[in-house]
């Protein structure tokens, strides 16, 4: 028992001030998901080399060309999730739209996999959807208020009422090719077998050089973090501010995924699931609070339609990701045989792949 608080306490410290330290970042810099990313997928490839590759020694059990498809999908989402938040995606709606990754696996597996659910399961994603337009819906009237309140033209809303549109667009295709990648996966573990480390390790190794297709976007944000508040450290030593944040946030996401990674070798799916979305709620309640993100009426109706939807259909354990957080990180829930099949982190975005026999 005192193991799992432990481990509890840590998603919760691991998890929300991940998501701090990520608004921390984007609030200052909006475009700053690039470079966000790059640093999450270095600090995962240098810690499964040490850690999973033993510098070099581990045998691959998957060949090398298998994991293209993969790395190119999970790049493909990983970047998007957090280039979005460039597009006036206020961090409260990013955090309920990526909780629609059950729709999505749920058409996906319908169209792809032939798997056919009951209606409860039905319904429940249908609250789900609900939920996320209900949620889209009061963003889009709060962007437009908050023009009007500065006074700006109607004919000077147009633009950024578009690219708040596009914004919207990159999500819904970031999960449906998230979803896609599930699939894949679950054929690549049919095939050659279930290696979570390995697949964590390459998925974030391999994408490496695909990064210098937005290096100038990096390179570009590292000069302003350089040029960031200065924060002492010790009597003659100190750093950039957004660069110890960006640090921040890489410790805490890996703390994060460790934490839920050990929760699940000691709970039932539900258990997780409903631990997942109260540490959820939490986050978006101090986005809310703290940075005075706005947040309607409408915005929590759609809230609730859709965390307590997800934590129902986590229950009947046949819809395989619930989310864990808002950049992407994704625990998948258990299936009839009490086996974890896939442990997907993206966001700002990694993805854990990951299979724990209960």
């Amino acid at each position: 028992m005192n193991r799992i608080l432990h481990t509890v306490a840590l998603i919760f410290i691991g998890c929300c001030s991940n998501v701090v330290f990520l608004e921390l970042i984007i609030k200052p810099y909006p475009g700053s998901g690039n470079i966000v990313t790059f640093a999450q997928f270095v600090f995962i490839a240098i810690e499964g080399f040490i850690n999973y590759y033993k510098w070099g020694s581990a045998q691959r059990n998957v060949p090398m060309k298998s994991y293209g498809v993969l790395v190119f999908m999970f790049f493909l989402v990983s970047v998007i999730n957090n280039y979005a938040l460039n597009f006036n995606i206020p961090m409260p709606l990013h955090m309920i739209f990526r909780s629609g990754s059950l729709i999505a696996n749920l058409i996906l597996g319908m169209i792809l996999l032939k798997k056919r659910y009951s209606f409860r399961q039905i319904f429940s994603v249908v609250l789900i959807t609900f939920g996320i337009i209900l949620a889209t819906y009061a963003s889009s009237q709060s962007l437009n208020k908050q023009k009007e309140t500065n006074k700006i033209r109607s004919n000077e809303m147009e633009p950024d009422f578009f690219k708040w549109l596009i914004g919207i667009g990159m999500l819904i295709f970031a999960l449906l090719v998230s979803a896609l990648m599930g699939i894949y996966q679950e054929k690549l573990y049919a095939k050659y077998g279930k290696h979570p480390q390995e697949a964590l390790f390459y998925s974030h190794l391999l994408p490496l050089p695909l990064f210098a297709l937005v290096g100038k976007d990096i390179y570009n944000h590292a000069q302003l973090f350089n040029q960031s508040t200065w924060l002492p450290l010790f009597s003659n030593f100190g750093i950039p501010i957004m660069w110890a944040y960006l640090i921040c946030n890489m410790l805490t996401q890996y703390f994060c995924i460790r934490s839920v990674f050990i929760l699940t070798t000691e709970c039932p799916s539900l258990v997780v699931t409903l631990v997942i979305t109260l540490r959820k709620f939490i986050s978006l309640l101090f986005s809310i609070i703290y940075f005075q993100n706005d947040f309607t009426l409408n915005h929590s109706i759609g809230t609730a339609s859709t965390q307590i939807n997800a934590i129902d259909t986590g229950h009947e354990e046949l819809i395989h990701d619930a989310q864990l957080d808002y950049y992407g990180i994704r625990l998948a829930t258990c299936s009839s045989d009490k086996s974890i099949k896939i442990f997907d982190v993206s966001n700002n975005q990694q993805r854990l792949i990951a299979e724990l026999k209960g």
